[in-house]
């Protein structure tokens, strides 16, 4: 699986930080968010998951290869 973020569309919530530190930032600049993969493994995989449909903005995606 591929996870991408539309910066454009983060609305800077920040549940997906709060979610999985590991996985997802914060923009110090705009407060939107920044990847730290693109390709959560493991148990990573599944929480992605679910903060992909808990981002109030849909501004994540994830694909699958």
């Amino acid at each position: 699986m591929r996870l991408s973020a539309d910066d454009e569309r983060c609305v800077g919530a920040g549940q997906c930080v709060w979610a999985l530190p590991d996985v997802f930032a914060q923009s110090e600049r705009t407060g939107t968010v920044v990847l730290l993969t693109e390709r959560p493994a493991g148990r990573a995989a599944e929480r992605v998951r679910e903060a992909v449909r808990a981002c109030p903005s849909g501004a994540l995606r994830l694909t699958e290869d």
